[in-house]
């Protein structure tokens, strides 16, 4: 099974293209699911091998939180707390992205599906979002770590003499709870099967906000697929009218900039009005490669991969290679913290662990160029093992 994430700068048509490739995928005869937010289904009628779930972020709270305060239930009674009642529970800041990651993990095991299409929310809240997963699990790992709970067999005696769950005991249990559904949900963000898809209608902004989301997808690794260029003036009107014709000029330079490094780019003319209906929705579908191909999803820009270069021999380094396309000197930064690299490009941030043989060097310094971070790193002495 496939899972195709939709997203883009906001206001682009990033929904209508999520419904429109849905449809042209049930209408190529494979078993589509569509994920979208709740009350947004696009579709009147239903449409054959295309299924529509919608999300409901508050809902999704509600069911959470009484479910984790009926697992805490004696804690709670021995702390004095009294549980939420229902028509309490409002949903905070931050539900929607596990909602959505929730009902991803949960669409990724439907049986009889080629493919999801999830309409995701605006790039940089994307980027975030399918971010979350790793870098929950990692404050996890650091704030309850796996070698503490070593005396967990000892737990279940001690609740049994006070009568009550062991606070311990419960906290550690819900963690684990925690990390294998974290686990879950990254291992469909990270399966080579998923593919991202971006849409942005060309202009200045639309570029800047794709600039910076693409960097934070490079960051973290994300497969992007294809850029979908919506809503282009139609030669025609860029024929009969000047005003038409400057603005296609536009959109024509940002196409070829945003084509340049290797990424497919799939163009889409204005409608002239807003898609309305299933009609409009095949007008746009029709598009050649709008519905995405079968297969794991290919590398398709130059240089994806964090690679290790070994240049021992010639210059007396190793090179991590980082690849961050059209990132900005002035906007990165690296701090190494033990085993592992904090790596800042803008407003994302990532902290991996090194690889093994990066652990017992020195960070020698670091060097932007051809759309990749490569980080030097001089062998320790004390740690890099000598030849006889």
């Amino acid at each position: 099974m496939q899972t195709l994430l939709v997203t883009g700068p906001g206001g682009a048509g990033r929904s209508t293209l999520a419904a429109a490739t849905a449809l042209a995928a049930a209408r190529g005869g494979r078993r589509v699911l569509l994920l979208c937010d709740a009350g947004a289904d696009p579709f009147p009628a239903p449409v054959p091998g295309l299924r529509v779930t919608p999300v409901d972020s508050g809902r999704e709270f509600r069911t959470e939180l009484a479910a984790l305060q009926e697992r805490g239930a004696s804690l709670i009674g021995m702390l004095g707390g009294r549980p939420l009642g229902a028509e309490e529970l409002t949903e905070l800041p931050g539900a929607e992205q596990f909602a959505l990651l929730r009902a991803l993990r949960r669409a990724a095991a439907e049986p009889a599906t080629d493919l999801v299409v999830v309409d995701m929310p605006p790039l940089h809240q994307a980027v975030a979002t399918l971010a979350l997963p790793a870098q929950l699990r990692r404050y996890l790992a650091r704030l309850l770590p796996a070698e503490r709970q070593a005396a967990r067999a000892l737990r279940p005696v001690l609740a049994q003499l006070a009568g009550v769950p062991m606070p311990a005991q419960w906290l550690y249990e819900t963690a684990a709870r925690w990390d294998e559904e974290l686990a879950a949900v990254q291992a469909v963000v990270e399966a080579p099967t998923t593919r991202i898809r971006l849409v942005a209608e060309p202009g200045p902004a639309a570029d800047d906000a794709l600039r910076t989301g693409m960097l934070g997808l490079a960051l973290h690794e994300l497969r992007v697929e294809a850029l979908v260029a919506n809503r282009l003036v139609p030669p025609d009107a860029a024929a009969a009218h000047p005003w038409a014709a400057g603005i296609a000029e536009q959109q024509r330079a940002l196409l070829d900039a945003w084509a340049a490094p290797g990424l497919p780019v799939h163009e889409l003319a204005h409608l002239g009005r807003d898609p309305r209906g299933t009609d409009d929705l095949e007008a746009l579908g029709a598009a050649r490669g709008i519905a995405p191909g079968p297969g794991p999803a290919p590398d398709l820009l130059p240089g994806s991969g964090w690679a290790v270069e070994d240049r021992l021999a010639q210059d007396g380094v190793l090179v991590w290679a980082i690849p961050l396309p059209r990132a900005r000197k002035s906007e990165l930064d690296l701090v190494r913290r033990g085993d592992e690299l904090l790596v800042a490009a803008g407003p994302h941030r990532r902290i991996v662990p090194l690889p093994s043989a990066l652990r017992r060097c020195t960070v020698s310094g670091a060097a932007l160029a051809d759309g990749a971070l490569r980080v030097r790193f001089t062998p320790d002495p004390r740690l890099w093992p000598r030849e006889r």
